[in-house]
């Protein structure tokens, strides 16, 4: 006999046929070669005199067993359950860089992305609601995709004069070795209201971001400059936006940041911009779409900016933001 592994639907379709021809358990067990002993677990576990064996039936039940029962074990431990709950539900990491940021960290809590996971789904996480409902902790983990223009779509908007193209930017800032390349975006709540603007390292991915009074192009310029005036001399070297008209006063911005220049991509591009997108998506969950972000005070802003900033990256090797750039260790776990 191999080493032992679950049986599978092919295997327990094989079960029910047999016992349907009336063979014995011992035959049953020869036929599939299993030991007899599984068989007739299989058939006790799965069969009650209201309720005939089903295969689908049972491997159902054993792949939800699965789910449930080793990570429940495995997060059973209080300081390893609180660690996970923190870290997932408060800090927005996600179970790959829990995982992950525990090995950089040679925590002595070391968990798999996996059962991570599966502690999750088994619903360990979840919080009783105030209407004896549940708010299942599945619903904090992250789903991409979001709508975008349909070929063919011409944009309304108006058009921005562009002082660069895309193409014209450094070679230097497409291999990401070098900081200091910022891509630039906004994010907007109720329309007409408040936005705030982004600015991500393209090398570090560090945000800076903070509220303009409103999406127009003279509170995003200055509130642009605002963020940019603190980093180090000679640190910033260009800004890639996208062809919003909040992005119109760019010459003035460049006129106050001793020259920087603008690189503005194609219209309706925003993989050229990847690092802020992905970037802005991550903020969304803390400042939601249509919430009204006049509500939220520069502190509660900067407080959502310095999370995302302490959050370890895949692709920064699990450091964090902060720790790329300011070239630093930090103890988060």
């Amino acid at each position: 006999m191999n080493q032992y592994t679950h049986l599978s639907i092919f295997e327990r379709e094989m079960i029910l046929s047999l016992t349907a021809q009336k063979s014995s358990i011992t035959m049953i067990a020869e036929l599939i070669g299993r030991n007899k002993s599984t068989v007739s677990r299989e058939l006790s576990r799965n069969t009650t005199r209201k309720r005939p064996y089903s295969p689908t039936n049972a491997q159902n039940r054993a792949v939800k067993q699965h789910l449930h029962g080793g990570a429940k074990r495995k997060v059973s431990d209080p300081k390893t359950r609180e660690l996970v709950r923190r870290l997932f539900l408060n800090n927005h990491w996600s179970p790959e860089q829990i995982s992950n940021r525990l090995k950089v960290e040679n925590n002595a809590i070391q968990l798999s992305t996996n059962t991570i996971y599966r502690a999750i789904y088994s619903g360990i996480f979840d919080n009783k609601t105030k209407s004896n409902g549940y708010l299942k902790a599945t619903r904090m983990l992250r789903h991409h995709g979001k709508k975008r223009h349909k070929r063919g779509i011409k944009d309304t908007r108006g058009k921005i004069v562009i002082s660069h193209n895309l193409e014209e930017r450094p070679e230097e800032a497409n291999d990401r070795l070098v900081p200091g390349y910022i891509e630039a975006d906004t994010i907007l709540g109720k329309p007409g209201e408040s936005c705030i603007v982004t600015l991500v390292d393209r090398t570090t991915r560090y945000l800076l971001a903070g509220k303009a009074c409103k999406k127009a192009s003279g509170p995003v310029a200055n509130k642009m400059i605002e963020l940019l005036n603190g980093l180090p001399k000679g640190w910033l070297k260009a800004i890639t936006p996208d062809r919003g008209k909040e992005f119109a006063q760019h010459a003035f911005v460049t006129e106050k940041l001793d020259g920087i220049q603008f690189y503005f991509p194609a219209p309706h591009a925003p993989w050229a911009r990847g690092t802020n997108e992905n970037t802005n998506g991550l903020l969304r969950e803390y400042i939601p779409k249509k919430a009204d972000i006049n509500s939220y005070t520069d502190e509660e802003v900067a407080i959502n900016v310095m999370a995302l900033n302490m959050r370890p990256r895949k692709c920064l090797g699990y450091k964090s933001p902060f720790e790329a750039y300011y070239e630093t260790s930090l103890h988060l776990t």
